[in-house]
């Protein structure tokens, strides 16, 4: 008998007659292991683009859309009907990564690859303002951006395998911020400065070249795909969890950051999912998209069932949201402009709910109860917070002020409510050229069931019951005043408090009035 199986012997001797409470040991070492994170961010994915339905019902938009792993991460996870981001992009994930409000990171708009360009399109009424149009920096000191300590960086910092695959739009061309190794990534999987993709399509090389020249937004980094018939979404989903095998191996907690530039335009076919769309009707533009959400729901499928396959789902935590509300504008999308969100008003680029409000899904089996919902409202900073609560770090050292606060409690207990939260989306900018509902130079408030929005150019406010009003269809502002008042002064408190930029009148050159202004003013 050798040495190594008398070692055996005695070791499972011992165990057969260790006392009850000595065994658990062992699984409380497993159960105190630091959890594994995956934030799965979508981009431009509408509260409708889903067949899991996000309302207190089923709407004929669910019932057009095919996502059967979201449904999956429903039923295994937890929904989240009142989840928010940011009007457009950029804003969304700089306070993902910093966890600032974006009236404090001032970055209000999406950021430009080109370095110091400023992506505002000029507005009759009001000048534009001198926001930090070259997005994040990790690094002090660097023109136009807003400093902070990132997430990613911190999670490295505490014993996280941190790994960055698909889109990143953190800063422009140039800066720290554009390189996603900078902001504490270990890997980089083709995420630059670029907001969306000159291609899907692995046979064009995920690029548009016309006359020879390479397109500006082509993806970096997938050259092992070139030529190839892999769509986008499956290379950078495929590259991520190849990334994640090294930690595993390591025996290291990991972060994933899976950031899909899906859905995106330009609607490039994903012909493995184009004809059933067409069949049902939809025209050529409608079915493209209804088949790009599909295939980035393949994506969650393919990490579900990695996570499941590798026994480490129990000790994952993976979250599901979207950075803006769905595009509805004409005619980059099929049918009439904002309605691609309904019930929800507009879209993309407004404060209005279809531009702000979104799809959020988190499964985390030994914490979140199965089949769950939160009504509670949660906002795209909470990710920060949320995510440093769930990975145990606490009070790290940070250089910006947070606003964000953790919904892990949340996770615990979905029926938690919070009435007197307030939440603020400043976007003191014009986004396209074209004209739109609350698209341009406007901000909003929320606290409880109530929300304010102000239209800077007609220096208006608007107040909304949204729990008997989700489409924003009844104006109040008129028969509650009292209410207007209230929210108003909250909301310009808010305002000064995070020290927003606030544009300027053209004709006048005078300062748009704060909000509890306006409010007075209607009053009077």
């Amino acid at each position: 008998m050798t040495v190594i199986s008398i070692i055996k012997r005695i070791s499972l001797s011992l165990l057969a007659f260790a006392p009850l409470n000595f065994i658990p040991i062992f699984a409380q070492t497993g159960a105190s292991e630091k959890p594994n994170i995956i934030v799965f961010f979508v981009d431009d994915m509408g509260w409708q683009d889903t067949s899991v339905p996000f309302w207190t019902q089923a709407t004929p938009l669910n019932k057009r859309y095919h996502t059967p792993n979201m449904e999956r991460m429903a039923r295994e996870g937890m929904k989240f009907t009142n989840a928010y981001a940011m009007p457009v992009c950029t804003p969304s994930r700089v306070s993902l990564l910093t966890g600032a409000n974006a009236a404090r990171t001032h970055v209000t708009h999406w950021t430009s690859p080109d370095k110091d360009k400023n992506t505002d399109h000029e507005d009759p009424t009001v000048k534009p303002v001198d926001w930090n149009i070259n997005g994040f920096s990790p690094v002090a000191n660097i023109a136009h951006t807003f400093h902070g300590t990132p997430l990613p960086a911190i999670l490295k910092q505490n014993g996280y395998y941190t790994i960055h695959s698909g889109k990143a739009h953190f800063g422009s061309t140039g800066t720290p911020g554009s390189d996603p190794k900078n902001v504490g990534f270990d890997i980089n999987i083709a995420g630059s400065s670029i907001g969306h993709p000159a291609s899907y399509l692995g046979e064009k090389n995920y690029d548009n070249v016309v006359n020879g020249k390479s397109n500006r937004n082509a993806v970096p980094g997938l050259e092992a795909y070139h030529g190839t018939n892999v769509f986008l979404t499956d290379a950078i989903t495929t590259e991520a969890l190849k990334a994640i095998e090294k930690p595993l191996e390591d025996k290291k907690p990991f972060f994933l950051y899976l950031a899909h530039y899906a859905v995106h335009i330009p609607l490039n076919a994903d012909k493995r999912y184009l004809d059933k769309y067409l069949k049902t009707g939809l025209d050529s533009t409608e079915a493209k998209y209804a088949a790009l959400v599909e295939g980035m729901d393949k994506s969650l499928g393919d990490v579900l069932d990695f996570l499941d396959k590798r026994k480490i789902a129990n000790n994952t935590i993976i979250l599901f949201m979207s950075d803006n509300g769905g595009l509805s504008t004409s005619p980059s999308r099929g049918g009439q402009a904002w309605t691609h969100n309904l019930p929800l008003k507009a879209g993309k680029g407004s404060v209005y709910e279809g531009g702000i409000r979104e799809p959020m899904l988190v499964r985390w089996p030994k914490v979140v109860k199965a089949n769950s919902v939160a009504d509670q409202y949660v906002i795209i900073e909470d990710f920060f917070p949320t995510i440093l609560d769930v990975a145990g770090i606490k009070n790290p050292k940070l250089v910006q002020q947070t606003d964000g606060k953790s919904f892990l409690p949340l996770l615990k207990n979905p029926a938690l409510k919070d009435a007197n939260r307030e939440l603020v989306w400043h976007h003191p900018n014009r986004w396209i050229a074209a004209e739109g509902p609350n698209i341009h130079y406007a901000s909003a408030f929320r606290k409880g069931d109530w929300k304010l929005i102000y239209d800077y150019r007609k220096a208006k406010l608007e107040l909304y019951d949204l729990k008997n009003d989700i489409g924003e269809e009844n104006d109040l502002a008129a028969s509650k005043p009292e209410k207007v008042k209230e929210l108003a002064a909250l909301f310009s408190k808010q305002l000064k408090q995070m020290n927003a930029q606030w544009p300027v009148f053209k004709s006048t050159g005078a300062e748009v009035p704060l909000p509890d202004a306006i409010a007075a003013k209607s009053r009077d």
